[in-house]
């Protein structure tokens, strides 16, 4: 099984996701509401974390129920929602279990995301949907400098894959845990190659204008 990055941060997290960057999150969260609109049904929460997207999916109207390898991270998520402790490029579900699956801001702690969207592919039911939403592949990264929210600069990095701790920002998450970044193309590419089909995309930023987020949704064909 991969190893859980983020069990000694656990607490951290949970108090930065509460409080420093709800903001963010909260703006994600509309994108979230945005692309995958109201349920009924079971929802998988893919990379899960804390839970704190939980609340969310079940004003959607859908039922959630979480994944994660972390079982720091699911100590909190556990009073958020049902979870249980998984490899996302091995779900614990059958196939076409779930009519939706939510991706929010977990694919680059990923070494291997694109396995992790064909299984979602796999446990999604004909007609369900995919919304991967995470930092914006070609504007974040450790290849971006984000200091000036107006004039984001980028470095020759863009192509690198590999797992880094470089980052802008020495108190923030990647500082801490790292991050595997995966370019625009392969992040498409994994998409359709899971046999979805991909049906909106979405791109966020704040008020500067620079997205920081990009979102997409995708479709199984039935």
């Amino acid at each position: 099984m991969t190893t859980a990055l983020y069990d000694d941060i656990a607490d951290w997290y949970e108090e930065y996701a509460s409080d420093t960057s709800a903001p963010y999150l909260d703006r994600a969260r509309s994108v979230l509401a945005e692309l995958l609109g109201g349920g009924p049904g079971r929802c998988l929460d893919l990379c899960c974390g804390t839970g704190a997207h939980a609340a969310e999916l079940r004003r959607l109207g859908w039922t959630p129920v979480g994944v994660d390898l972390s079982g720091g991270q699911l100590r909190h998520a556990a009073a958020r929602l049902p979870v249980v402790r998984g490899d996302a490029t091995a779900l614990p579900f059958a196939d076409g279990a779930v009519p939706a699956v939510a991706c929010v801001l977990a694919h680059t702690d990923m070494p291997d995301y694109p396995a992790a969207i064909a299984e979602a592919a796999r446990v999604l039911a004909p007609g369900g949907r995919l919304v991967h939403l995470g930092v914006h592949p070609c504007f974040c990264g450790a290849f971006a400098d984000r200091s000036d929210l107006e004039r984001i600069v980028i470095d020759g990095g863009y192509a690198e894959r590999e797992r880094t701790f470089r980052s802008w920002n020495p108190s923030g998450v990647r500082a801490r845990v790292g991050a595997w970044h995966l370019p625009l193309a392969d992040l498409l590419n994994a998409v359709t190659a899971a046999g979805l089909t991909v049906t909106r995309v979405r791109e966020a930023g704040p008020a500067a204008g620079i997205p920081d987020v990009l979102a997409l949704q995708a479709t199984k064909p039935r």
